[in-house]
């Protein structure tokens, strides 16, 4: 049995709000582990479930309703007080009165079911959008994590170190970007950053700011730089400076690490 088979019977239930919360959770659960069958399926399953709300009957009696239905209390009312005496003239027999009861129910109801379908609905949607927002989150997680994997182990990147800072180190590969770790680095003071600069082989050329980044409680991160200002082979070096948080255009402090590109 295929691991899609156990929810076969859920997909209607689901896009109702259905489920209870077990089911929901393992459903969900499966979801955002990527099962496009169940998801296309959900999704036919939601429309399926929308088009019920316009099957709901109208919440009030359409005027032609109404119409008819004054018309005969007025004539039996008529016929009544011509038959009764004077002081009874004015009462309306009460399987009349009992009819108008049961026709605003069935409008309040009416009303009330298709409030509630709608709102199911509503839910319904909400919760198919976040959890397809999850699932495009997670790719693009797993899209950078490859990106980053390809650049630290592919031969045809360029290692980048500074021998005074062996704290820090880059890998740069011509297409794909930079990734520059480092490891038990001192935390910048106060909301200051580490922000990464390129140096430009061309003469009286100025540095070109790049990301910032701030490492965690023990002196740890990882950078990637997808699309550097710069091309490597245009680059003489990387450098590294503390700046104010949000970066700077200009460098503010003197490097603390410089690695040269050969």
């Amino acid at each position: 049995m295929s691991s899609c088979d156990q929810f076969r019977e859920m997909y209607e239930a689901y896009a109702l709000g259905a489920l209870d919360a077990g089911e929901r959770a393992s459903f969900e659960a499966h979801l955002a582990a990527g099962c496009t069958n169940c998801a296309e399926a959900v999704e036919e399953a939601r429309w399926l479930v929308s088009q019920l709300a316009y099957l709901a009957p109208e919440a009030a009696p359409s005027d032609m309703l109404k119409g008819r239905l004054m018309k005969t209390v007025r004539a039996d009312a008529a016929a009544a007080a011509a038959k009764l005496p004077v002081r009874a003239k004015s009462a309306i027999p009460v399987w009349l009165w009992a009819g108008v009861a049961a026709l605003l129910l069935l409008s309040a109801y009416s009303e009330w079911t298709s409030v509630q379908l709608r709102k199911d609905i509503r839910e319904t949607n909400a919760r198919t959008a976040a959890l397809l927002q999850q699932r495009q989150d997670l790719e693009a997680q797993l899209e950078l994590a490859k990106r980053e994997a390809t650049i630290l182990t592919d031969p045809a990147s360029v290692k980048i170190r500074d021998p005074k800072n062996p704290q820090l180190e880059a890998m740069w590969h011509s297409s794909l970007g930079i990734v520059l770790t480092g490891q038990k680095l001192p935390l910048p003071s106060g909301n200051r950053v580490l922000q990464l600069w390129l140096i430009p082989k061309a003469a009286g050329g100025k540095p070109m700011p790049s990301l910032t980044v701030r490492p965690d409680a023990e002196g740890k991160f990882v950078l990637l730089v997808a699309n550097p200002p710069e091309v490597m082979t245009e680059t003489k070096a990387l450098a590294i400076t503390e700046e104010p948080e949000g970066g700077s255009p200009q460098p503010t402090s003197t490097p603390s690490w410089v690695g040269g590109l050969t």
